[in-house]
């Protein structure tokens, strides 16, 4: 939450000249409400239902960068999903470079509302603890969003992930 996985994804899928999809930007479209607002007027389990239901059928295409919210994780279903059929890239945050971006987002995150800073870190904590499957992880601190795409390009270049540049796409 909040390590740049839209800006950082979007520069990725033009390095590699594929579809960019935001998972909570697609389902804020389809409410036409930010995703604070789904929670309150909807609830929570709506939203993962929605969530579950879009990356299911995503992670079946191919040539797409999707950026799933930091939540979506917390779904074994989704989590399955995404690593059987995706190249999942974890892009490693440290609690101290997490911290300096809080009030960045705070407004944004409905799970932050109302929390108190130990309470903020706590869940910070528990949500490293279900990003720990991946294919790649990528450290964040101190990098700039430029810098960051290019490392992930080249990573998955060295293993072998085909570039879409020079191919015909749909």
């Amino acid at each position: 939450m909040g390590v740049g996985k839209t800006t950082i994804g979007k520069k990725v899928a033009a390095k590699l000249n594929r579809d960019f999809i935001d998972i909570d930007e697609q389902i804020e479209k389809e409410f036409k409400m930010p995703v604070s607002q789904i929670f309150i007027a909807y609830g929570e389990k709506v939203f993962r239902e929605r969530e579950k239901s879009l990356i299911t059928s995503l992670a079946e295409q191919q040539h797409k960068v999707i950026s799933v919210g930091g939540g979506a994780f917390l779904q074994e279903e989704i989590k399955s999903i995404c690593l059987e059929s995706c190249m999942v890239i974890f892009l490693d945050l440290s609690l101290e470079g997490w911290k300096d971006r809080i009030e960045l987002i705070i407004d944004s995150r409905p799970v932050l509302q109302g929390k108190s800073i130990k309470e903020m870190e706590e869940l910070f904590s528990k949500r490293q603890n279900i990003y720990v499957d991946h294919h790649l992880k990528i450290s964040a601190d101190h990098k700039d969003a430029e810098d960051i795409a290019n490392e992930i390009v080249e990573k998955l270049i060295s293993l072998g992930v085909r570039q879409a540049r020079n191919s015909n796409r749909k």
